[in-house]
């Protein structure tokens, strides 16, 4: 008699089948408030939630809600219970049964490599996107030199990227001291000995040298004359920092979204850096270029990925479709920064810490550290 197997799904390949719409049932067994937290979106998936010690008792509660024509993937925090639930499902007859490898914890370290786009004299910019956490990072390349920005933890994937295109990492540069995820540019930096930058108005509390990334700096990669220009730009932190590149793009941290805007709160000043922030997005940002391409460090929703995963978009037209952009009252522009904001996200202090070089978390605890969705933006809806 012939049998079925279980089959597994990594975090790549549940990636491109998002990036191409392709159809996907997900049936996440987590319990419920993890599900409501954060869970998979994009494309043409659909998901449902039941969680699993629901299923312990027998799987027809399952079998009554997924479809017979499509590809179903089994999803859990790590992996084990999300095959057990495959294992039953499979049992009872059903095909196209897969489970996600690694489960949540490495969906949410999978990076996707996007090209953004050429620069002068050969250069190329590229946006990793981390899609199960909504973080992004970028590598600015040219004449076998690199830079990258707001990098990853997991730092082996753009030493590997860099090995492969055949440049030498000389750079990393944090926008700002961030708050949702643990920095990797510092380990990058000491990995390739490059130089290490960060605001100094967001490292009075670091415990490790660093090299000031302000106003009045500029950061040259290779030797083609494509250089990185710091715009001071604070209000998501008191130092953020953009990045204009190669007079063509606005690498903007956390301070704009391709959808919303970022919020003042994470460091407890909520109230004294509303100021800062309305005059960055409504002056700073307003006597740019408009043509200038937006790069932020987040995206919040799916709806914010564009071709190949990238997300992107051209400054003028956010200052049309941004709500975040469009408050012309300054009480009302407070209120909307500062009050009915998405929940903190997790372990945001110990993360800031962690980055400042006050704590040291072993690998495991940076991941539990780590789990769930960014929300580092406003999310005007």
């Amino acid at each position: 008699m012939e049998t079925t197997t279980i089959k597994a799904m990594n975090a790549r390949e549940l990636t491109k089948k998002i990036l191409n719409n392709e159809e996907l049932f997900i049936l996440d067994v987590r319990n419920t408030t993890e599900f409501v937290s954060w869970q998979i979106e994009g494309g043409k998936t659909e998901i449902v939630n039941m969680p699993y010690f629901d299923l312990l008792d027998g799987i027809e509660p399952a079998l009554n809600q997924i479809p017979d024509d499509k590809n179903v993937l089994v999803v859990c925090s790590k992996e084990g219970s999300s095959i057990f639930i495959a294992e039953q499902l499979i049992e009872a007859g059903r095909t196209n049964i897969h489970y996600l490898e690694g489960g949540m914890k490495a969906w949410s370290e999978y990076l996707e490599p996007v090209k953004v786009g050429d620069l002068r004299d050969g250069g190329e910019i590229f946006q990793f996107v981390r899609i199960g956490k909504g973080c992004l990072s970028y590598m600015i390349v040219s004449n076998g030199e690199a830079a990258m920005v707001d990098t990853l933890r997991m730092t082996d994937i753009f030493k590997q990227f860099a090995e492969d295109k055949g440049v030498q990492i000389k750079h990393t540069l944090d926008t700002h001291l961030h708050a949702d995820h643990i920095s990797g540019g510092r380990h990058l930096a000491e990995m390739n000995h490059a130089t290490y930058w960060l605001p100094p108005k967001d490292a009075e509390e670091v415990t490790f040298e660093y090299e000031a990334l302000e106003e009045g700096k500029q950061i040259m990669v290779g030797n083609t004359k494509i250089f990185i220009k710091p715009v001071y730009s604070p209000g998501h932190t008191i130092g953020s920092t953009s990045l204009i590149v190669d007079d063509h793009y606005l690498l903007s941290g956390d301070i704009l979204f391709v959808d919303s805007i970022g919020r003042p709160d994470l460091a407890g000043k909520a109230a004294d850096w509303v100021a800062d922030l309305r005059k960055t997005l409504y002056e700073t940002y307003k006597n740019l270029s408009q043509d200038l391409i937006v790069l932020p460090a987040h995206f919040g929703k799916a709806t914010e990925l564009g071709e190949g995963g990238k997300v992107a978009a051209r400054l003028g037209d956010l200052f049309v479709s941004n709500a975040g952009l469009n408050i012309n009252n300054d009480d009302e522009f407070r209120v909307a920064v500062t009050e009915h904001l998405p929940p903190q996200p997790n372990a945001y202090q110990e993360i800031r810490q962690t980055n400042m070089g006050r704590i040291t978390p072993n690998e495991a605890e940076q991941r539990e550290m780590e789990m769930g969705p960014n929300r580092c933006a406003v999310h005007d809806k």
